[in-house]
């Protein structure tokens, strides 16, 4: 051996951390044409916590049709998030499809891809918010064209909730969905929510909709609870996994443990 080789340092063996999600992994099954829920979940992310995303197949329209067919693609998406078994939660990101299809189906499908993940969706953390808000009577607003709003009345209704009006914008394309832009959301909310001062709360339905942002203003203004889409979603899905970090700026929600 020479001495050039004597100083040479031998090579470490492997040597392993928590890793960068050390906190939770959460899963979000997105429809195709979807570009507001992955930045979202990426903004209101923890640190420590690891988004991790797949997609389903749908065309650019959102109607009853579309959306119960995404119901045969949710275990074979799931299945492709982190085969290792790591996760902790998987959730599939569609208010609408979550209720067209309904909470058990979609739990089903779920358990098949993911059977160590705790399933949920966008409806089933919407549901737990009104709850936690103590929202009994609230309005809603929606982008969904006609059918689709039926549906969810309906289905809030049959979950015990008293929907004082339900205001949709008929619109059929995720693509225009997306674009509608946070300062015209707040301003519809708001002249929904003043037709029914007798409702304890406003939900805006979409996770489409880049709402996250107009909650706390619209607290403010309306003096009552807020939910949208989105912010119920990553509140519950954090939930799920064990973190209960508050979310400055996100309304009432974070508040609630």
């Amino acid at each position: 051996m020479s001495l050039l080789d004597a100083k040479i340092p031998p090579l470490p063996a492997a040597r392993f951390d928590r890793g960068a999600h050390w906190r939770a992994k959460i899963g979000y099954l997105l429809l195709a044409t979807e570009q507001t829920v992955q930045d979202e979940v990426m903004a209101l992310r923890p640190e420590g916590v690891g988004v991790h995303v797949s997609r389903l197949a749908i065309p650019d329209l959102i109607t009853v049709e579309t959306l119960a067919a995404q119901a045969d693609l949710l275990a074979d998406a799931a299945a492709l998030l982190l085969p290792d078994g790591s996760l902790d939660v998987v959730c599939y990101a569609c208010t609408s499809g979550s209720l067209v299809i309904g909470e058990d189906r979609v739990f089903a499908e779920l358990r098949k891809g993911q059977p160590r993940a705790f399933p949920t969706s966008i409806i089933t953390g919407v549901i737990a918010a009104l709850e936690a808000l103590q929202i009994r009577r609230p309005v809603v607003c929606t982008p969904y064209v006609k059918a689709v709003n039926d549906a969810e009345i309906a289905y809030l209704e049959a979950r015990g909730f008293a929907v004082q009006g339900l205001y949709g914008l008929e619109l059929e394309k995720d693509s225009d969905m997306v674009r509608l832009p946070p300062e015209f959301l707040a301003e519809y909310a708001a002249a929904a929510a003043a037709r029914h001062p007798e409702a304890d709360g406003l939900f805006f339905s979409c996770g489409a909709l880049r709402s996250t942002g107009i909650v706390e203003p619209l607290e403010r203004d309306l003096g009552k609870p807020v939910v949208v889409s989105n912010q119920a979603m990553i509140w519950d899905c954090l939930r799920k996994a064990g973190v209960n970090d508050a979310n400055a700026g996100r309304g009432r929600l974070f508040d609630v443990g």
